[in-house]
């Protein structure tokens, strides 16, 4: 039903006004009435209203003034005047200042119902595109915050192939204030569990889990939510901490725990990771709070695990020892591997419960990145890795630990081997499931190459081979095809989407897009309007 306000100083016009047509048939309901445009607008500032009928002559504030007013304020509020005859070519003259349609009076009934026809057509048509705008906005938000879940992602792993890169691109995803060297952070990591041990409920709502999480992060500054896909049940958040704001990790806990049990019916399990500062120290504060949750008593009761890893706890994990690592499993040297990972986790090295888990759990995040890297993301090697981080988990098991490692990392060399002796099929899959992921990064044949162990020549070759298309059509491709969901978003300029989807510039992009589409990307966005 549209919803209608009267206004004119005198009651009985108002009262006629509303004898004169079958509203509710017609669509419409009157709920309020004013006297003059003062008190319209303080009507307008309570109710969202649809139409207003107001006379020309009024004390206080005139029709046409209040015309203007809502044509600034309320522009989803149509306005028809009443006028007398004398007034008619002042209200011609008005139809350009938020003015919709008029009425002489005395009004004839016939000719209010089609001048109500005419407006409700008009409300339908606005509201119609106002809900389409709506749904463009939350899908453009909806891709920005799934781009930007995915840098954090890749922030808390290191899989950044180039560190040169990563500043530009935490600044075309609004990240930049990562950027500042003085920031510190914690993250918590929240597991949902049922309330009365029925299993179903929580994979039924894992969305809306995850829906929730990212609407509370959204509305709060300095919060970042992000889905890592090797915790099903799970969120994370990235809280940058403000010094003023001393509960700050914990009141975020408590309102998260708050709302998933009165909306989702669900208990949660909050764990608390250790403050750190500067990108450098992301992995271990991420992998802290996974430690917190993992101390957490089994059942369905909600709880905050708070168990702060200090650094002087912490094993040395350079990034030296990382890429040591890395490099047997790509070279395929079980022995090697074998070797790196004693010397880091064995019984001859002294170090903590606490500071074993944390070391072991780095070695994990370099395995699961590598077997997503070559596309080894089967049951078996998710198995593998839950089964692992179970046993980390559990705090001492250390030889199950190591032994699940060894197991996992074996999987990933056999996996690298077939793929190395098979017509290049694999490897051409691996590298487009990066570009699908990574389009907006700096991406490029080198890039691939080193990333991937393989000759650039050989690897442009077997891309074409495969795909029957060459690396850059292919990127250009996926580029593009992202570009479209983004032009969508009318708040975002040309250059944010070009930065988004990863052109250096907005010129270059554009000349890329009309090659591939015909029209560039604003002539592209404008006849989006007319579809």
């Amino acid at each position: 039903m549209r919803k209608v306000l009267i206004v004119d100083d005198e009651m009985q016009i108002r009262k006629g006004l509303q004898w004169k047509v079958d509203w509710k048939d017609m669509g419409f309901e009157v709920i309020a009435e004013a006297g003059n445009g003062k008190e319209a607008l303080e009507v307008l500032e309570k109710h969202r209203l649809d139409l207003v009928m107001t006379d020309v002559r009024m004390p206080v504030m005139d029709g046409i003034e209040l015309a203007r007013h809502c044509q600034e304020r309320y522009p989803q509020t149509k306005v028809v005047v009443l006028s007398g005859y004398s007034d008619f070519e002042y209200v011609k003259t008005s139809m350009k200042k938020g003015v919709r349609d008029y009425l002489l009076k005395p009004v004839d009934p016939d000719e209010l119902e089609e001048v109500l026809e005419r407006m409700k057509a008009v409300i339908d048509e606005d509201k119609h595109k106002q809900l389409e705008l709506d749904r463009v906005q939350r899908q453009a938000r909806t891709q920005l915050q799934e781009v930007q879940e995915q840098c954090l992602l890749s922030l808390v792993k290191e899989e950044w192939v180039q560190q040169s890169f990563l500043q530009e691109r935490l600044k075309q995803l609004k990240l930049d204030v990562l950027l500042d060297g003085e920031w510190e952070a914690q993250f918590i990591t929240v597991e949902v569990r049922e309330i009365n041990q029925q299993s179903n409920r929580v994979n039924q709502l894992r969305g809306a889990f995850q829906m929730l999480c990212k609407e509370m992060s959204d509305h709060q500054h300095g919060i970042y939510a992000f889905y890592d896909p090797h915790y099903t049940h799970m969120m994370q958040f990235l809280i940058l901490l403000e010094p003023a704001f001393h509960n700050q990790t914990s009141a975020l806990a408590k309102s998260i725990q708050h709302h998933v049990k009165k909306l989702l019916k669900l208990e949660t399990v909050v764990g608390v990771g250790s403050q750190v500062s500067g990108l450098d120290e992301l992995k271990t504060g991420y992998i802290s709070s996974l430690l917190s949750w993992s101390q957490s008593k089994l059942g369905s009761r909600s709880q905050v695990i708070d168990e702060s890893v200090r650094p002087e706890d912490l094993t040395d994990f350079s990034p030296e020892l990382e890429k040591r690592i890395i490099n047997a499993i790509e070279q395929t040297n079980i022995a090697r591997f074998q070797s790196e990972l004693e010397m880091m986790l064995g019984e001859a090295t002294p170090q903590s419960v606490l500071s074993f888990s944390v070391a072991a759990n780095r070695v994990l995040f370099c395995l699961g990145s590598l077997a997503k890297k070559y596309g080894v993301e089967t049951k078996h090697t998710q198995q593998l890795i839950w089964q692992c981080q179970q046993a980390i988990w559990e705090l001492n098991a250390q030889k199950k630990v190591m032994a699940y490692l060894i197991q996992l990392a074996t999987v990933v060399m056999e996996w690298i081997n077939d793929t190395k002796s098979s017509d290049g099929q694999r490897i051409v899959d691996g590298v487009r499931s990066y570009i699908d992921q990574y389009y907006g990064n700096d991406i490029s044949l080198t890039t691939l190459s080193d990333l991937f162990h393989i000759n650039a020549a050989y690897l442009s070759e077997i891309f074409k081979t495969q795909t029957g298309k060459n690396f850059s059509e292919y990127l250009a491709e996926v580029r593009l095809k992202e570009s479209k969901k983004f032009l969508e978003d009318h708040h975002l300029k040309i250059i944010d989407v070009a930065n988004l989807v990863g052109f250096s510039s907005s010129a270059y992009f554009s000349t890329v897009f009309k090659k591939h589409v015909g029209k560039t990307p604003a002539a592209y966005r404008k006849s989006l309007e007319w579809e």
